[in-house]
């Protein structure tokens, strides 16, 4: 941001900011075990069931890995229709944000910018299996790292190296 006076200078540099660098695709499944069966039309629609867990790592100073990870299956018991596993990561350069607020920057922020790829990439490979694509609603992350918070989980930001 340009100073007011129109000197050019950049008043901004202390502002906190979040830069992703790179995201990508670290693991992928997809499993459709009972095929061509599952395939057939169902009577109802099947029971779906989703697993979050966000993971971050630092990578360098500023630098920090963070991972997404869904897994999820429709179906049960014997008839599972499908079974998926995605572990999509973003590095992120994170800088001028205090040490009490970064570990809700990559456990919240972070995974809410890697969100709508994921639910893209599985929309794809579920749909890819024959069936219509399964598109997730939204994920409540503040919400995921409260509840992580209360099971004693510590912090991913104290865990870095």
């Amino acid at each position: 941001m340009a100073d007011p006076n129109g000197n050019g200078a950049n008043v901004g540099d202390s502002a906190p900011q979040l830069n992703i660098l790179a995201q990508y695709t670290k693991d992928l499944s997809f499993e459709n075990p009972n095929a061509p069966r599952s395939l057939a039309p169902q009577d109802r629609g099947p029971n779906i069931s989703l697993q979050v867990k966000v993971n971050a790592r630092q990578l360098a100073d500023a630098d920090f890995e963070v991972s997404l990870i869904l897994e999820g299956q429709a179906g049960d018991g014997q008839n599972i229709l499908f079974k998926f596993e995605l572990d999509y990561a973003g590095v992120f350069r994170i800088r001028n944000v205090s040490p009490q607020s970064l570990p809700l920057v990559l456990m919240i922020e972070c995974p809410r910018l890697l969100f709508p790829f994921t639910r893209q990439i599985i929309a794809e490979a579920v749909g890819n299996g024959g069936f219509l694509p399964f598109l997730m609603g939204p994920i409540d992350f503040t919400a995921l790292y409260q509840q992580r918070l209360a099971q004693g989980q510590t912090d991913p930001a104290v865990l870095a190296t």
